[in-house]
């Protein structure tokens, strides 16, 4: 299985994308959350230049976010860049959006703008909405100004059906965030692949995005250092959970208690109009020490990967035979030696 890395978006990154290079990892991508982080075009025009051969990717952007013209553009700059060495990720916001107080964006939505993207990316013209305003637009600066010969990959954010049926229309592979279910990426594969067109179009790939723990000898599945590097994913979750009670009541009652818990801690309510900027602050960043106790085992080996080698690498070929093409960790207790981890553990 390939490997690949997903950061923030901050200065001094592109130095984490040429260390990712040397160990041999095939993309790095930086998320577009722009309340929360720095800007990923900003950062990967960075890492483009000081790169050569790993894949850079956009994990993920949302109509909700940016207009296509504005998106495409960015994409293609990039790709003139580092040309053909671009991934765009797209989504409906579902963090993005809820970290600005607004609700994500809907699936018909998701697939207008993909199709745009896919158009004005590849140097088509397509059809750009404003209200009741249609009008076909393409780019008018080629050349050196941007890059339509050399193709983007294209993924779409899926965690159920209505999102991977977008991808197979669209003949995109698939990106999910905390997915290590098998018979979950089953679905997701054959969601995709009923909504496809008879005619396949070229092969597409799928990503998982996890984190990684390797335990030492003796070490406990459940020590400070495996909270450590998986909490971020489980605080990511429990963040979701408490503004959003339906999520909520989903879960076991120690994951409820825990979300309860986090509400008192962040000093708001599943219900404050406000709430967001309580819960999402260093969202995806390192955890505090004291919030240690909310990384319940069971999401954290449910969210992320930790075990033995042997353990972690038993999971991960399960999700190979399930269609997974490339793992993608997010670290953040110390990325280079996070990294240098992953790429050994799949060598």
């Amino acid at each position: 299985m390939r490997t690949g890395v997903v950061v923030a978006a901050r200065p001094g990154v592109e130095d984490l994308a040429v260390r990712a290079e040397e160990l041999g990892l095939h993309s790095f991508w930086v998320n577009d959350t722009p309340m929360v982080h720095g800007d990923p075009f900003v950062a990967l025009s960075l890492c483009a230049q000081a790169t050569r051969r790993i894949r850079l990717g956009i994990g993920v952007t949302s109509p909700a976010l940016r207009s296509a013209p504005a998106a495409a553009s960015a994409f293609a700059s990039l790709n003139a860049l580092a040309p053909g060495r671009i991934i765009c990720g797209i989504g409906t916001g579902n963090t993005a959006r809820r970290t600005l107080g607004m609700p994500p964006t809907t699936a018909a939505a998701l697939e207008t703008f993909t199709a745009a993207l896919q158009d004005l990316c590849a140097g088509h013209p397509t059809a750009y909405r404003e209200g009741d305003r249609v009008r076909d637009i393409r780019f008018l600066h080629t050349g050196a100004h941007v890059n339509t010969a050399d193709p983007i990959e294209f993924v779409v954010a899926a965690l159920g059906p209505q999102a991977a049926a977008v991808a197979g229309r669209r003949g995109t592979g698939l990106i999910s965030f905390g997915l290590l279910d098998p018979a979950a990426w089953h679905q997701l594969h054959d969601a995709r692949r009923q909504a496809a067109p008879s005619t396949p179009r070229a092969r597409t790939h799928s990503y998982v995005v996890t984190a990684l723990h390797l335990l030492h000898d003796n070490e406990d599945s459940d020590s400070d250092a495996a909270r450590d590097a998986t909490g971020h994913l489980v605080l990511s979750l429990l963040d979701f959970a408490a503004d959003t009670p339906a999520v909520a009541e989903q879960l076991g009652p120690d994951e409820r208690a825990a979300v309860r818990e986090l509400l008192a801690r962040r000093h708001t309510t599943a219900t404050a109009p406000d709430r967001y900027t309580k819960l999402y602050p260093n969202y995806l960043g390192r955890i505090a020490p004291q919030d240690r106790d909310l990384v319940l085992p069971s999401l954290m080996h449910t969210l992320a990967l930790v075990g033995t080698r042997e353990d972690v690498r038993t999971r991960i070929t399960a999700l190979e035979q399930a269609g997974i093409d490339e793992l993608l960790i997010q670290p953040v207790t110390d990325p280079p030696t996070e990294m240098a981890r992953l790429a050994e553990l799949l060598t």
